[in-house]
């Protein structure tokens, strides 16, 4: 399989690649180093944050019901990255292909040390799989987090260590674990952090107390209607019309 490396400058994946890497030869020295962070420790530093702060804002603002599953969610997308890393791991061994570097001349490689098979991209794998998983969350933090994604295959290409082919490929994974295997997932994460929630001080982690809860949705705390006091109006005595016309 190592002939999806293969191939000249017709090769759309190969032009994509030299166009893409070429700006790193024309680009500033400065702007190298800073696309080299970025494309190997930035965005993935980015993308936890993201996590984190989703995770503030759901645990803050939502109902109990809300926060608790967008927390199984949102625990659901690192395993799911992880698990992608791992059903990646014999892919790469059967597709066996090298790194761009090694079959094509004139790649600007910025990234040194690479020296294992390049299909599919770990990052762009581990990258789209937690933004999937962050949509799967909240919509508007995963669309963040899917253009993090994005902009981390684009580096992986630009620093000279992938094809576009790979990147393709490990978004393909990524999507795919985690939302292939999210129902499971979910349906074993949701009642698990549902008991979290109610579990004292552990389950600050899942709901705040500022949070909305029980009461403000017409129940109170142990699930008991909250009717409404009668109202008396003023200067009336009681009894007064309780006889019927």
């Amino acid at each position: 399989m190592a002939g999806l490396a293969l191939g000249s400058g017709s090769n759309p994946d190969v032009s994509l690649l030299h166009d893409i890497n070429g700006l790193a030869r024309s680009a500033p020295a400065w702007f190298d180093r800073v696309m080299e962070f970025v494309g190997e420790y930035g965005i993935m530093l980015a993308m936890v944050l993201v996590v984190l702060w989703c995770w503030w804002s759901v645990r803050r603002r939502g109902t109990e019901e809300d926060s608790v599953s967008a927390s199984a969610a949102l625990v659901w997308a690192p395993l799911a990255a992880g698990l992608a890393l791992l059903v990646n791991i014999p892919i790469r061994g059967f597709v066996e292909r090298p790194r761009p570097f090694l079959d094509h001349q004139g790649i600007e490689v910025l990234v040194a040390g690479k020296t294992d098979f390049s299909f599919v991209s770990d990052h762009a794998t581990m990258a789209m799989a937690l933004g999937v998983g962050l949509f799967v969350a909240h919509r508007r933090f995963g669309l963040v987090a899917i253009g993090l994604a994005l902009a981390e295959g684009f580096c992986r290409v630009y620093v000279g260590v992938h094809y576009p082919t790979d990147v393709v490929g490990g978004f393909a994974l990524g999507t795919a674990v985690t939302l292939l295997l999210a129902p499971l997932a979910l349906g074993l994460l949701t009642p698990l952090l549902s008991m979290v929630a109610h579990s004292g001080r552990a389950g600050r982690l899942v709901r705040s107390r500022r949070a909305p809860g029980a009461a403000e949705r017409g129940r109170r705390p142990h699930g008991r209607l909250d009717f409404a006091e009668p109202r008396q109006e003023q200067g009336s005595q009681p009894g007064e019309n309780d006889l019927a016309a």
